[in-house]
């Protein structure tokens, strides 16, 4: 990853239909941005980090922006592509 790109990531829960079209929607958005998001299933984590979990559990789907909470319960269109835009500029 150049210093330029930024990571996104989806903390989501198995049997969450809101997870689902998070991604989906959050995929969209990155696509325009030239990045490809992942995702992190919050139970599936706690076992090598329980604190992901107890952080995170309460409120999936959540967005991370280069490892810091950005929005959570949706993905926030707006906001998530002006901080986009703001970390792309060379």
């Amino acid at each position: 990853m150049s210093s330029n790109e930024s990571s996104v990531v989806l903390l989501t829960r198995a049997g969450c239909h809101t997870c689902v079209l998070a991604f989906e929607k959050l995929t969209a958005v990155c696509a325009d941005f030239g990045i490809v998001p992942s995702a992190v299933d919050v139970d599936q984590a706690a076992a090598t980090d329980p604190d992901l979990r107890a952080e995170y559990g309460d409120r999936v789907p959540v967005v991370l922006l280069d490892g810091r909470e950005h929005s959570y319960w949706e993905v926030d269109e707006p906001r998530l592509r002006a901080d986009l835009a703001v970390t792309r500029a060379p």
